[in-house]
Order: structure tokens, then C-alpha cells, then sequence
């Protein structure tokens, strides 16, 4: 996984303060912010709560904080919103996670639904295709970095480096869907580490470990709430609970769009989705791609590259761009008819949000009281570590598919865009030179892109 817990600025242990219950209106208050301001992809978010919750708020301490990291982080799904269930249902039992989670997601979800509404209405305006002009080169090196990212923390020795070109290839050149790759490096890590158990330890840590940041609500020594201990019983109620959710979403678009209706298709695909999150969303796009473009189209390869845009410039996790696959699915595919437009886009965003995080929320609602009960004693590490060798050479197929689309917009065949050439190049000596952070790098690049399609026209 690409995603320790990055370098937070550093903090002196707080003074000895009592400290007050939190009560639950209050952590709403705290977990509906989050939503708001949650950029920076998942590294970014998971600095945001390690800030707030361990340093300032001191809701829960380094150790419980690390540990929660650590059980999301083997999980499929986005290893962010999960944390904040996690502490979510730990301070407040099973609804203060369901409030974490869903507010860490909903103020995501509306805003992508308004900004694919423009996108779709307004796209062919040109201010507003010049600033997606100069952003698409920018995404491409945002993916080409997170390659690089989870590469430079996944690739510890030859081992993973082949299993990583071994995926290239199987997906470059033949085609291979996401999750037999998945599977095949899952099944790699699982057998090999009997001989090779080295190979496949998972490497890196977490920046700030053992720092001390004073006493804690939920302390090192705090004892498991009643709540969050195990019990067949909970696990049962849980997993009974969710798959009734599944069924019941699940049945209600089969009996109004029929089995092969594009909201039933949507739901389906996108459920197999949130199961093969592994190694975050970046991991997962190739497999949206092969499903969303190629096999349903619901959108164009250029449009999911101008979703993947929208999804980084908003708050919330990355696969947040599911939600724009789907809005623009739904207004294409007319799921309510010609004269419902937006409503369609914005029920089938709502859709797509709803059947991919639902695995998470049962995930940490299940697995969190026997989670609770091993405090860092986590096995099963070395199928995760080969998958996310794998998922380097996925990314990087990603990478190079959108360069394609994006320097060559009308196939090898057309002319080669030398202005989006330029700005890519610009953007990778920012981002990879320069360490430039992601708003301001989009922002530049649409400024950019915006000035050279105004200005073409006067120059012509």
C-alpha cells in the first residue's frame, strides 16, 4: 500500500489537561468538517485526522490510532474513510461509525454530482474545455507519481520488481482483467512466503511511531469498550444487516430497470469493484476503466480522464470518481428518460456511492471487535505485499493509457499535441522536482491550459 502516515508537523506532548468525554454531537460536528476538507488524497486525509484526533484533540492515542491504520490498510476499499469509521464506531459505538464514514463521503458525492452537471452542460464551452485541456496532461502525471509512490515503498527486492512487469504485461498486452491479477499475486504472496518469507515482509513504517503526544480518551491502556469486544452474535447481526442492505438496493433496481438495466448493471459492477480495492484507487481504475469504457460504455476513455480531474480537486477519497462515472453513465444511458437528465445522473452517482462503500462500513463494523482484541498482531501480510507489487505495474499501464488519449487525442494515427507534451513535462518537473502539492499544480495547469485555447484562436 502506498499510504504510511506521512510526516505531520511536529508537536509537543500536550499539557496534562483533563480530558472531557466528547459527546456525540460533537464528534458530528468534527467528522462533517473532515468531510469538507479532507484533500490531499489518502495520505493527505489520514495526516488531517492523525493532527486533529492524536495531537490536538487527543481523542485517541498514537498506538490505538496506528493500530486502526494498520487493520484498514489490509482491507479492500479506501483505507481513509475507513480509519474514520473506525474511530468513529470505537468512540460511539455503531452509529458514530456509520455518521464517520458517510459524512467523510457525502459532501464528496454533491459536489462531484454539481461539478459533473457542468461538466456535462457546460463541457463544450471553451473556457471551460481549455482549463480541462490543461489539466488532463497534470493527471497523467499525477498517475504516472503514484506509480512511483507505491513503487519506491513496494519494490523492496527483484521478487516484487517481477511481480510488478509480470502484471504490466498481463494487463499491457494481454488484456487481463484486474482481478485475476489480483488473485494471481494474491496466491504468489500466499505460497511464496512459506519459502520466502522475506521476500514478501512488507516494508516502510510509520514516520511518527512511538511519539508521545500526552494522555488520550482512548489510551494505549484504555480498555476495550463493551461495545467493540467480539461476539459471534454482533458479527452475525452485522453481516446479516449488510447483506439485507445489498439485497434489498439490490432488488429494488432489478424490479424497476430489469437484470440487464444500466443502474443493475451499475450496482453489480461497482459492488466487484469495492472488493478489489486493494492498494488504493489508483489501483482500481484500470479494472473501472475495463468495465465503465470498454465493456458497458458508459462514458469515454476521455471523459474518465476528465472525471479523474474532477475527483482531485474535491474533498474525500480519490475513488470518488466512481460517482462521476456514474452521473455521466446515467445522463448518457437517459436510465429516467430524455426529459431527466440530471435526476438520472445524480440517482445513478447515488447508486454507484452507495454500492461501493457499503462493503467498507461492513468491513469495519464486523472485523472491528476482533481487530480490537490482537492490538499489532496482524498476520496474512504477504499476499497484501504482492498484490501491491502488482498494482505498480497496473498504474503504470494506466499512465500510459492516458498519455495516450492525452498526446495523441485522435489515435497514432492524428497529429501528436505538442502544447499538452509541454504542459506534462512542466508538471512533472513540479511535481516530482519540486514536491509541488496537487491543488496548485492543477490549478496551474488549468490556468494554463485555459490561456492557450483562448489565445490559439487570436494567433491563427
Amino acid at each position: 500500500m502506498d499510504t504510511a502516515l506521512p510526516d505531520t508537523p511536529s508537536a509537543s506532548p500536550a499539557p496534562s489537561a483533563p480530558l472531557q468525554p466528547v459527546s456525540f454531537t460533537e464528534a458530528l460536528r468534527f467528522w462533517l468538517k473532515l468531510g469538507f476538507i479532507s484533500f490531499g488524497g489518502p495520505a493527505g486525509q489520514i495526516a488531517i485526522m492523525h493532527t486533529e484526533l492524536v495531537e490536538r484533540r487527543r481523542w485517541i492515542s498514537e498506538k490505538r490510532f496506528l493500530h486502526a491504520l494498520n487493520f484498514c490498510m489490509l482491507l479492500p476499499g479506501p483505507e481513509a474513510q475507513q480509519l474514520a469509521t473506525y474511530i468513529g464506531w470505537l468512540m460511539h459505538r455503531t452509529r458514530g461509525g456509520i455518521v464517520a464514514g458517510a459524512l467523510f463521503v457525502l459532501p464528496s458525492l454533491f459536489i462531484l454530482v454539481a461539478l459533473s452537471w457542468i461538466y456535462l452542460r457546460f463541457g463544450n464551452v471553451p473556457a471551460v474545455a481549455g482549463i480541462f485541456y490543461g489539466i488532463k496532461p497534470a493527471v497523467t502525471v499525477l498517475v504516472l507519481h503514484a506509480a512511483h509512490r507505491i513503487g519506491s515503498r513496494a519494490l523492496k527486492n527483484r521478487w516484487m520488481w517481477g511481480i510488478a512487469a509480470a502484471a504490466f504485461i498481463a494487463i499491457f498486452a494481454f488484456d487481463t482483467p484486474f482481478p485475476a491479477i489480483v488473485l494471481a499475486a494474491g496466491l504468489i504472496g500466499h505460497f511464496g512466503a512459506r519459502w520466502a518469507p522475506g521476500v514478501f515482509a512488507p516494508g516502510g513504517g510509520h514516520g511518527n511511531a512511538g511519539q508521545s503526544y500526552g494522555p488520550a480518551l482512548i489510551d494505549d491502556d484504555t480498555p476495550t469498550p463493551p461495545h467493540a469486544r467480539f461476539s459471534r452474535r454482533h458479527l452475525v447481526k452485522i453481516l446479516a444487516a449488510g447483506l439485507g442492505l445489498w439485497l434489498l438496493a439490490m432488488g429494488v433496481l432489478i424490479a424497476t430497470q430489469g437484470l440487464q438495466g444500466t443502474l443493475t448493471q451499475m450496482g453489480w459492477f461497482f459492488t466487484k469493484a469495492a472488493l478489489l480495492t486493494f492498494g488504493g484507487a489508483y489501483a482500481v481504475l484500470p479494472y473501472v476503466y475495463q468495465g465503465a469504457v470498454e465493456q458497458h460504455q458508459w462514458l469515454s476513455g476521455a471523459q474518465m480522464i476528465d472525471g479523474l480531474a474532477l475527483g482531485e480537486t474535491t474533498p474525500g477519497p480519490l475513488i470518488m470518481v466512481v460517482a462521476f462515472v456514474g452521473f455521466v453513465g446515467g445522463w448518457l444511458k437517459e436510465v429516467l428518460g430524455p426529459d431527466s437528465l440530471f435526476l438520472a445522473g445524480a440517482l445513478a452517482a447515488t447508486a454507484v456511492t452507495f454500492f461501493t462503500f457499503l462493503p467498507s462500513f461492513i468491513f469495519i463494523l464486523a472485523g472491528g471487535p476482533a481487530i480490537e482484541a490482537t492490538h499489532g498482531k496482524l498476520g496474512f501480510t504477504a499476499p497484501l505485499s504482492a498484490i501491491t507489487a502488482a498494482v505498480v505495474g497496473v498504474i503504470l499501464n494506466l499512465a500510459l493509457f492516458f498519455a495516450y488519449h492525452v498526446l495523441w487525442p485522435r489515435g497514432f494515427g492524428g497529429h501528436f499535441d505538442a502544447i499538452s507534451a509541454l504542459i506534462a513535462v512542466a508538471a512533472a518537473v513540479a511535481l516530482f522536482r519540486f514536491k509541488l502539492g496537487v491543488m496548485p499544480l492543477l490549478g496551474a495547469c488549468a490556468a494554463i491550459g485555459l490561456t492557450v485555447t483562448l489565445l490559439l484562436p487570436v494567433l491563427r
